[in-house]
């Protein structure tokens, strides 16, 4: 983990931030080490990012990456790292990410306070401000 303090331009946010980047419940953050074990890869952070698409024109995203890039802000919890860049970081700054596990299948869930409307799927929302001809929201993604 000292790699990441020595690299420029890299924030962390420490937990006791009075409004952190992203907030990380007990269940996410056992999930993540969970997965972090299985794929033998102990020293990864988790990348959340937007990008364009979904139905109501961003959707959200997860991905395990090796090293935090140049200006991403790093959000550190219980020893679980997640990463975000500058960009998505507009739109998901202040999120609670969690996880829930049901009969129906388990997974991430994001509430974003910056969203505005969100698809019935839960994966892609839209913002204030943002045009988005996708449909209003209420749709699913389907896949």
């Amino acid at each position: 983990m000292t790699d990441l303090l020595e690299q420029p331009n890299v924030q962390v946010e420490p937990e006791s931030a009075e409004s952190p980047a992203l907030i990380v419940t007990p269940a996410a953050i056992a999930k993540i080490k969970e997965l972090l074990v299985a794929r033998n890869i102990p020293n990864h952070a988790l990348r959340v990012f937007v990008s364009g698409g979904g139905c109501s024109g961003l959707q959200y995203g997860m991905a395990f990456e090796g090293n935090p890039q140049e200006y991403d802000t790093v959000v550190e919890v219980d020893g679980v790292r997640l990463v975000v860049d500058p960009t998505s970081l507009m739109y998901v700054g202040g999120a609670t990410i969690d996880y829930v596990d049901s009969l129906m299948g388990g997974g991430f869930r994001i509430d974003n306070p910056n969203a505005i409307s969100t698809c019935g799927c839960g994966t892609s929302f839209k913002t204030k401000g943002e045009n988005s001809a996708a449909g209003s929201g209420g749709g699913c993604c389907g896949g």
